[in-house]
C-alpha cells in the first residue's frame, strides 16, 4: 500500500462544477469508439500524441474511434494503460469491443481478499489511538477503527449513520459534523477539490451525482468560517472540530493499494488521521484509554 498527504486547495464558497467529456447520447450503450474518444479528451490527448504514446498510427487511431476497424483485446488494454484509465472503466472498455471483463470486483469480505481485509484492519487498528477509515470508490466507509466511531460519529442525526456511511455527507450535511468544523468554509473547499480531481480522473457518474446532492446542501446554522493559517504550505489541510472534549485539531493522509488487479482495491483508500496539536494528541490518548476499560 502507498500513502500521500492529502492536498490542500484554494477556499472557495461553491465550486464549479467540472467539465465533463462527451458522452454518447442516451440512446443505447456506448461504442469502443466513443469510451476511446472520451478518454482520450479526458486526458487532453490529440489523436498524434495518442498514437504516439501507444507506438500506433494516427490513422488507427481515427479508425478505432470512428468504428471502421475492431481492436484486438491487446490493443483495448495498451490503450487503456497509456490514457490511465482505471480498473472499472477498463472492463467497460473491453466489453464495447466484445470482449470478456479483466478485472474482478469484489466485496472486501470476499474470501479471495481475505488477505487484503486482513492488511486494512491491520492499519486500522495499528492507527489507534488516532482515528483511521477504511473508504470505497464513493467515501463511503467500508470500516473503522475504534477512535473513529468515537470521535466522528458525536452529535450526528442518525439518518446519516445508517449504512452505508459517506463521509462528504457526515462532514457537510447540516445535520452532520459541519456545524462544529471550525474552519468549514476551508475544509468544504478542500473537500471539493478532491471531489472533483477524482471526477476529472474517472469521470464517474456516481459521484458526479454525488457532488451535485453536496453542492445543495444548506449553510449551517451557527456555521463557523474561521480562516486557519495551516494549509502547512499547501501539503495539507487541517480538519479542526468542536468535539465534547474541545476543540480538536486533525490532519489526514491517504493509503491506496500500490498495485491492485481487482476493481475493490484499486478503489479502497484508508484515511488516517494525526493530531495536529498536543491537545488533540491528549484527547485522543484518553478516548483510547476510556475505550478499553469500556
Amino acid at each position: 500500500m502507498t500513502s500521500s498527504a492529502s492536498s490542500a486547495s484554494t477556499p472557495s464558497h461553491r465550486p464549479p462544477r467540472p467539465t465533463l467529456p462527451h458522452r454518447a447520447a442516451a440512446a443505447g450503450p456506448a461504442s469502443f469508439g466513443d469510451h476511446l474518444r472520451t478518454w482520450r479528451q479526458q486526458r487532453h490527448l490529440s489523436q498524434l500524441e495518442l498514437a504516439d504514446e501507444a507506438d500506433i498510427s494516427t490513422r488507427h487511431v481515427s479508425f478505432m474511434e470512428t468504428g471502421r476497424t475492431n481492436p484486438s483485446r491487446d490493443m483495448v488494454l495498451r490503450l487503456c494503460e497509456r490514457l490511465a484509465v482505471p480498473l472499472r472503466e477498463r472492463n467497460a472498455l473491453l466489453v464495447a469491443a466484445g470482449y470478456a471483463p479483466m478485472y474482478r470486483e469484489r466485496a472486501l469480505d470476499d474470501p479471495a481478499l481475505a488477505a487484503a481485509r486482513q492488511a486494512v484492519e491491520l492499519v486500522l487498528k495499528g492507527h489507534e489511538p488516532c482515528p483511521a477509515i477504511a473508504l470505497d470508490r464513493c467515501w463511503n466507509v467500508v470500516a473503522t477503527n475504534r477512535a473513529a466511531q468515537a470521535l466522528l460519529a458525536d452529535h450526528v442525526a442518525p439518518e446519516l449513520l445508517a449504512p452505508p456511511v459517506n463521509v462528504f455527507r457526515l462532514s457537510l450535511h447540516p445535520e452532520g459534523l459541519a456545524p462544529r468544523i471550525a474552519n468549514l468554509a476551508q475544509w468544504r473547499s478542500h473537500l471539493f477539490e478532491r471531489l472533483r480531481q477524482q471526477i476529472q480522473a474517472t469521470a464517474d457518474p456516481v459521484l458526479i451525482a454525488l457532488q451535485a446532492e453536496l453542492l445543495e446542501y444548506p449553510e449551517p446554522a451557527g456555521a463557523q468560517s474561521t480562516v486557519l493559517p495551516g494549509e502547512l504550505l499547501g501539503v495539507v489541510m487541517p480538519f479542526c472540530f468542536e468535539s465534547r472534549h474541545g476543540m480538536l485539531s486533525l490532519i489526514s493522509t491517504t493509503t491506496i493499494f500500490g498495485t491492485p488487479v481487482d476493481v475493490t482495491l484499486q478503489e479502497l483508500a484508508v484515511e488516517s488521521f494525526f493530531p495536529a496539536d498536543d491537545f488533540t494528541a491528549q484527547v485522543l490518548r484518553d478516548v483510547a484509554a476510556q475505550n478499553r476499560q469500556a
